[in-house]
């Protein structure tokens, strides 16, 4: 018997990759590629971490956006900080390092870094962050 709620499912996913890859500038990475976020107290760790993750090999590309305001709870205060944000391109078999990497080198004592696979990109950006993180460029 046909179970109509995977079919549906099935369907629902063709179309979407069919509507998103139309013109065939997107590719399906299934999430092998990652987005990591990491928050630092100021612009110059950012820009020493994200200097090291490139050289490093470890991300293609890191952007940071240079004050965000964080509101958060730390022993038992809330706080209301201006941070920087690091959007960090790489491939997801790279996060562990990133987070080793980005934990040694940061003043806080609980730095932030958390990932997010994504599913879909332009394939010659996703090829450019390959070759970068191969050695290739």
């Amino acid at each position: 018997m046909i179970d109509f709620f995977s079919l549906t499912r099935r369907c629902s996913v063709f179309a979407t990759e069919k509507t998103l890859t139309g013109n065939r500038t997107l590719s399906s990475t299934m999430g092998e590629y990652s987005v990591v976020y990491v928050t630092t107290p100021n612009q110059d760790v950012a820009k020493k971490i994200a200097h090291g993750l490139v050289s490093k090999k470890l991300a293609a590309c890191a952007n940071i956006v240079p004050t965000i305001t964080s509101i958060y709870e730390w022993e038992n205060k809330i706080n209301e900080d201006t941070e920087s944000l690091m959007m960090i391109k790489t491939k997801t078999s790279k996060v562990e390092e990133i987070t080793d990497y980005v934990k040694a080198n940061h003043p806080y004592k609980v730095c932030e870094v958390i990932a997010f696979p994504f599913s879909h990109g332009n394939k010659d950006y996703l090829k450019w962050i390959d070759d970068v993180l191969s050695g290739s460029v």
